[in-house]
């Protein structure tokens, strides 16, 4: 086989293996978690800044307890059971081919691999603490503040290594070039995963958290292989492989919810992932249903404090304002998956062409 097919080969291996791991796991999953009632024990929620959202909860009072949250964990669990069949591979059928597979390296997966798992795992505490675990007292989970300082803190290692170990001190502009920022990469970092944490409000309809993101990070995949990134490409196509098989059981109606554990990492796992690829510019348009979603709860609650209480829309973020003006819930979904695969490939071309 020549190289090029064996770097195809490394991508798409990845995805298929970390799917079908997903599919296989989510059995025993589900069985735990609807044994021991894993889900909300009250409905409601309320917004960042802590008001309620009666509107929400009237669209999905029947949603929010009766099945399980967790459900993130079939994302990060077969990325985990992914890396550790091809690493395994190694030491007990030792080849090149299986060398080649194992997509597990110091300069560009560690980063993102640790990333994911860290942050998913303080997801699951979130959602723990939100269900009242198997005991069935209600905690409440973190608040929106509490997790913000988690995940700056995160960000703030995560870009002292990039830019102290990595010697990562520029971003790519398409058709211009590298752009040299120096230390500063720091708080650009910062101010991406915060925004991108903004945008996890976007777990909140069947199918929608899962098709969007499993399209982001398939483009990433994409970008990080004609960047001769292989390794990360594998580590995003694993992403995306597993992200499906998660929305194979989340799709209307959901057997379980994404929930933190699954949307955290995979929203700071997504910074890391565009910094690395040096690609961070395009992020907004490749990911442009996270920033629409975002940006809508920003603007809300922005209207609300500097105009008296008034609201831009009906419900915040966008994707309940049009289920609140009579949208089909799989109607908003399908739409936002439409988007999300334009916005993408559109990112995709710039980024590539303007290289």
């Amino acid at each position: 086989m020549t190289l090029v097919t064996l770097n195809v080969l490394k991508v798409l291996i990845p995805v298929a293996l970390s799917f079908f791991i997903g599919i296989s796991i989510t059995p025993l999953l589900t069985h735990y978690l609807y044994k021991h009632k894993m889900w909300k024990k009250k409905a409601g929620k309320v917004d960042p800044s802590g008001h309620d959202t009666p509107i929400f909860n009237q669209l999905h009072a029947h949603k929010e307890v009766g099945t399980p949250r967790l459900g993130g964990i079939v994302i990060w669990g077969s990325v985990l059971l992914t890396v550790v069949v091809l690493y395994l591979l190694t030491i007990f059928f030792p080849s090149d081919l299986a060398e080649k597979l194992n997509f597990l390296s110091r300069n560009q997966t560690w980063v993102p691999f640790a990333t994911l798992l860290f942050a998913s795992l303080v997801g699951l505490l979130d959602d723990w603490l939100e269900i009242g675990g198997t005991g069935g007292h209600i905690a409440g989970g973190m608040s929106f503040k509490k997790r913000l300082v988690i995940v700056l803190a995160l960000g703030l290692v995560i870009a002292w290594w990039l830019f102290a170990k990595l010697d990562m001190n520029t971003i790519f502009i398409p058709f211009f070039g590298d752009l040299v920022i120096g230390w500063w990469i720091i708080p650009l970092f910062l101010l991406v995963i915060t925004a991108l944490f903004s945008s996890g409000v976007i777990d909140g309809l069947d199918g929608l958290a899962g098709g969007v993101m499993a399209t982001i990070f398939a483009s990433y995949a994409v970008i990080a292989f004609f960047e001769n990134q292989i390794n990360l490409a594998a580590f995003c196509a694993a992403v995306a492989g597993g992200t499906l098989a998660f929305l194979w059981f989340n799709v209307p109606p959901a057997r379980f919810y994404m929930s933190e554990t699954g949307i955290l990492g995979l929203t700071t796992t997504l910074a890391v992932v565009a910094f690395l690829t040096h690609s961070v510019v395009v992020l907004p348009l490749i990911a442009l249903p996270l920033v629409l979603t975002s940006l809508s709860d920003v603007i809300q609650l922005s209207s609300k404090k500097l105009r008296g209480g008034k609201k831009v829309f009906r419900v915040a973020p966008l994707h309940h304002h049009f289920e609140a003006l009579g949208w089909p819930a799989e109607k908003v979904v399908m739409r936002y998956w439409i988007i999300s695969v334009i916005s993408a490939i559109l990112g995709v071309i710039i980024t590539l062409i303007g290289r």
